[in-house]
């Protein structure tokens, strides 16, 4: 079989570290009794091989036609598990019908994408083991007051407790990325649901984090808030300073100032 040919539009980087790509297939721990695990990005399949050692039942997802030819060859038992298309637009809700582990070493171009489309469907997704650009895997790990926290931290903490698992340098990549790359693992918490509007946080989270330098007073003033809001001193923070629950309690008080 013909090797595959890393796509520079594709923002492809194949792993070429064994120990690395067992590393992470060991990382899945199928969390919530899960056996289904979808792989963004296979590629040359070099994570894929262990995660079939480790048994779960895979199915894998490449938008390159040639890694897609590449695959079927490799694992002609895969079948129509291994699904031609872009993770970012297929229904995956149908497709693995049920709960589901995400999996893979994600193009640095569309990571924020992903986990995004992994919160609409944060009802099926119970765990996400990934590789990702260093500097996106720690915004998503941080914690509050930390000059990396922001609008993917809040909204993936709300509802996955996260971890940083481990560094990865540019060298056991083809071609090697102009940066260090991080490992991170996202387990589904308990809230199955926020105790505020979600549409609103979602939007209130965005407002704060629009002017990151100036206080939530500057940033949520267009939102049209009432003069009692604008008196409480949680508005004198900056979004950083914010948990997920300081949020909620914000997004709360903010529909309240709209109702009076």
């Amino acid at each position: 079989m013909e090797k595959v040919k890393p796509k520079k539009h594709l923002g492809q980087h194949f792993l070429t570290d064994l120990s690395i790509a067992e590393k992470i297939a060991k990382a899945v721990t199928g969390h919530g009794g899960v056996k289904k695990v979808l792989e963004i990005g296979p590629g040359m399949g070099v994570l894929t091989d262990f995660l079939l050692l480790e048994d779960w039942d895979l199915y894998l997802v490449d938008i390159d036609k040639e890694s897609i030819a590449y695959l079927h060859q490799k694992y002609p038992s895969l079948g129509s598990k291994i699904i031609d298309g872009d993770y970012l637009k297929e229904d995956f809700k149908n497709i693995m019908n049920g709960p589901y582990v995400v999996a893979g070493n994600f193009p640095y171009n569309i990571s924020s994408q992903i986990f995004f489309k992994v919160l609409e469907e944060r009802d099926q997704v119970t765990e996400v083991v990934c590789m990702l650009q260093k500097e996106v895997a720690q915004r998503i790990a941080s914690p509050k007051g930390n000059k990396d926290y922001g609008i993917l931290s809040v909204l993936l903490q709300a509802f996955y407790d996260i971890e940083y698992l481990f560094t990865v340098p540019p060298g056991v990549f083809n071609p090697p990325p102009k940066v260090n790359s991080g490992v991170i693992r996202l387990k589904r918490n308990q809230v199955e649901k926020l105790d505020c509007n979600e549409k609103l946080f979602f939007r209130v989270v965005k407002q704060g984090f629009s002017t990151r330098r100036k206080t939530l007073r500057n940033a949520v003033k267009s939102m049209g808030i009432s003069e009692e809001l604008k008196a409480d001193t949680l508005l004198d923070k900056r979004a950083e300073q914010l948990g997920v629950e300081e949020f909620i309690y914000l997004t709360n008080k903010i529909e309240e100032s709209w109702n009076q």
